[in-house]
Parts: structure tokens; C-alpha cells; sequence
């Protein structure tokens, strides 16, 4: 990790445990949660659905992430240091305990699936070069399912569409629509082109993983 990398990650490592520690303070309730969805499962309850804007592509798999990690997500929207306006809407009507249920909710609606990381399989040399140049693993963990913060999120077998735009995302600084304020996130994205980046996003998205899209009782 280069040296400005290795700043950055310092960086955000002491502002994620300071997330991590205001987090803890809301306990969310899984049952609470499966009321407060509504919102979420037009778009994460539909499997194969496509959001189009920035551009076409599928909505993120949530079913089975992090609950820490979804609150982080949405906190940075409504913070806007993630920048999307439906997600920062959405984001704005919540409260602190509505954050934590919902992802709550989300964090156990995979595991009841039996959803379970498997073993990795191997990438190419080209992106085994490129994810040792971002230090992917250093962050998001065994097979990139077991991240070493909760705060951090499970990528592999996450949407590979999804994965791109959102990497590209961090090399955004001058749209008022579009980009996440993320310093590690940045300083990795910005080392690989649009071409690199897709390549990434490609294997992880072929890993197998514990995100699903788990439709609810109403689309069902």
C-alpha cells in the first residue's frame, strides 16, 4: 500500500470506529424492521431489477449484508456524502433507530435463506495483479464476505453492473449527482481506469456470497 494509501486508510479506519461506536448505541430490532421496508422492497425485492440512473444497472443485493454496513450507507446518503437523490429521500424520512432495524432486517433476511459464503475460485493474472494493487482483501475480507470492520460491506457476488458503477462512483468529485466521499475508497478507485475496474468488478461479482435478492410476501 503506497503511502497515501496507507494515510487515508488511517484515516478512515479512526472515523469508521467512531461510526462503529455511535452505531452501537441504537440496537436495531428485526422485527421492527420487517415494518419499516416499505421504501426498500420496490427496488431490492424485485429479482433482476434495474435502476437507471446514473446509468442502467442492477440494484444492490442487500439481503444477507452487513447491518452495520447499511447503516453506514445509509447515513452517508443522507449526510450526502453519497450522492444519488433517491436513496438520499429515502435516507432523509429515516431516524437513527429506523436506520438500525431496517438493517437489522436486511442483515438476518439472507441467513435465514441458508445463504453462506463458499470458497473462492481463482481470479485471472490480470486481476490478481489488480486486486493486490488495491489491497482488496485487506479490507473486505476472506473471499470478500467476512469484511474486517462491520462497517465495511460483503462484495463477492455482489452485482458485477452494480460494483462498477459504484467504484467509478469514488472518482467523482465535481458532479452534484453523482460520487462517494470516501477516502480509502477514493484513493484505491482513482489507481485503476474505467477498463480495470470493470475487470474487478467482474470476479467479484462471480464469487459466490451471502447477498441475495429475497423477494418479500408482496411480490411473491
Amino acid at each position: 500500500m503506497n503511502k497515501l494509501l496507507t494515510t487515508v486508510f488511517a484515516f478512515a479506519v479512526a472515523s469508521v470506529t467512531a461510526l462503529s461506536a455511535q452505531a452501537q448505541e441504537v440496537k436495531g430490532d428485526v422485527k421492527a424492521g420487517e415494518g419499516k421496508i416499505a421504501m426498500c422492497i420496490g427496488c431490492h425485492g424485485i429479482q433482476g431489477y434495474q435502476a437507471s440512473f446514473p446509468e442502467v444497472h442492477k440494484v444492490p443485493m442487500i439481503s444477507g449484508q452487513g447491518a452495520k454496513y447499511i447503516v453506514a450507507a445509509l447515513n452517508a446518503y443522507k449526510k450526502g456524502e453519497r450522492k444519488h437523490p433517491t436513496m438520499r429521500g429515502i435516507a432523509d424520512t429515516l431516524s437513527d433507530q429506523d436506520m438500525a432495524d431496517v438493517a437489522a432486517y436486511y442483515e438476518q433476511h439472507g441467513k435465514a435463506e441458508g445463504a453462506g459464503a463458499k470458497a473462492a475460485r481463482e481470479p485471472s493474472a490480470q486481476v490478481a495483479e489488480l486486486l493486490k494493487k488495491g489491497a482488496c482483501v485487506s479490507c473486505h475480507g476472506d473471499n470478500f464476505s467476512k469484511p474486517i470492520d462491520p462497517s465495511y460491506p460483503k462484495v463477492a457476488g455482489q452485482h458485477a453492473d452494480y460494483l462498477f458503477v459504484a467504484l467509478k462512483s469514488y472518482k467523482s468529485e465535481k458532479s452534484a449527482q453523482v460520487g462517494r466521499a470516501n477516502g480509502v475508497m477514493g484513493g484505491v478507485a482513482k489507481q485503476f481506469s474505467n477498463a480495470e475496474l470493470k475487470a474487478l468488478s467482474g470476479y467479484l461479482g462471480s464469487l459466490e456470497g451471502d447477498l441475495k435478492t429475497l423477494p418479500q410476501s408482496k411480490f411473491r
